[in-house]
């Protein structure tokens, strides 16, 4: 595996070390059910306790404002689900943009189908939402703003803070998916101004199967899932300590690693060093300052990125286009981004982690070469 580089942390990132050592004594000294008040339980619900801290920390909000989820995903549903339950007697609109991932875009289809009504804004040409066309479109039926804080697929971060104000301002619930962001730039719900917020955890080092949501205190919700009374009420199902031990400790890394820059200088060598050997024939996609210091979305004109990656086996990245039946098809991001045809067929995203090195940049840079 020494060939092999691992360019495609935005999919999914592999365990720390720290992470595995974490969990480990809950594979064989600790089984209990966190919610018993024996001496099986007390000590899996003191560890249930310390991750929920540790995540809290990473987000500056309160541990009791952590409620574990399934990963990313449930997180977002509940979100959306849950304020549109609870809430659909007061309006049933909800704000979100055209470039979500689908665990945001899906959701709304849905409750688009239980009689909501959607409004989903569009992007400049960076990938990013105007505050100003949110505003724009709050109406006195809404009940929900849900903007992602950042990209997946060309990293852009999107003015958070700018629309939290207006959230606030017409006292509006706000949600973000925070996904791709949490551990690779600082994330302050106070500072962002977000009532509800997405983290999940196989984006920075913890299991998959793990996420978890922030609820701002006193932020009423319609659970999604209806039982004990397990996470303060707002989640029922026992919880998976082994897994949110692993995201607690994933957290407290991430919180210690935030202050490198290690990741994003090899991300602009990367770069520098892709516009110095292609030149006008290699494109940035995404905003060239608010974005994710891990991300380089680039796009070789008149080139096709499959077909390049099918060229470098040994390489891990994500494409932004899909053949479908001979057709190139590019991504719902870029074609919102109106990035033209002949240049969005070529895109490749290449996402660095934390255990990325100079060596399998240059690697990368070497096998680009020859095959262009």
């Amino acid at each position: 595996m020494n060939n092999y580089v691992y360019l495609d942390y935005n999919a999914s990132t592999p365990l720390a070390p720290e992470v595995i050592d974490a969990m480990k004594p809950l594979l064989t000294d600790y089984f209990g059910n966190p919610s018993a008040l024996h001496w099986a339980g007390k000590p899996v619900k003191s560890l249930l306790d310390r991750a929920r801290e540790q995540v809290s920390s990473l987000l500056a909000c309160n541990p009791h404002e952590v409620i574990f989820t399934s990963g990313g995903s449930e997180a977002n549903n509940y979100a959306l689900k849950g304020v549109f339950y609870k809430h659909q007697t007061k309006g049933k609109h909800i704000i979100t943009s055209k470039i979500e991932h689908p665990a945001i875009l899906n959701p709304c289809k849905f409750l688009e189908s239980m009689g909501a009504n959607i409004t989903y804004v569009g992007v400049d040409q960076y990938g990013r939402v105007s505050p100003e066309e949110i505003e724009k479109a709050i109406t006195s039926e809404t009940i929900l703003i849900s903007i992602m804080h950042s990209n997946n697929e060309v990293g852009t971060l999107q003015p958070i803070k700018e629309i939290g104000k207006i959230a606030k301002h017409y006292r509006i619930p706000f949600h973000t998916d925070a996904s791709q962001s949490v551990g690779k730039v600082p994330i302050n719900v106070e500072e962002l101004g977000v009532d509800l917020l997405t983290v999940a955890g196989h984006k920075l080092y913890a299991p998959k199967g793990i996420g978890a949501i922030y609820i701002r205190n006193g932020m009423e919700l319609e659970p999604l899932i209806h039982g004990a009374g397990h996470e303060f009420g707002k989640r029922a199902g026992t919880e998976n300590t082994l897994l949110a031990v692993g995201l607690g400790q994933a957290c407290e890394l991430a919180k210690r690693n935030l202050a490198s820059n290690q990741i994003k200088e090899l991300r602009d060598y990367f770069w520098e060093e892709l516009s110095n050997r292609f030149g006008s024939q290699v494109v940035l996609n995404g905003h060239p300052v608010f974005s994710l210091p891990n991300t380089i979305n680039v796009s070789f004109v008149n080139k096709i990125g499959q077909e390049i990656l099918d060229l470098m086996p040994a390489v891990a990245a994500s494409t932004g286009s899909a053949c479908h039946a001979g057709r190139i098809e590019l991504s719902p991001v870029l074609k919102e981004m109106k990035v033209p045809e002949h240049i969005g067929m070529g895109t490749i995203r290449f996402s660095l982690g934390i255990f990325t090195t100079k060596a399998e940049i240059d690697q990368v840079l070497e096998k680009l070469q020859m095959i262009l």
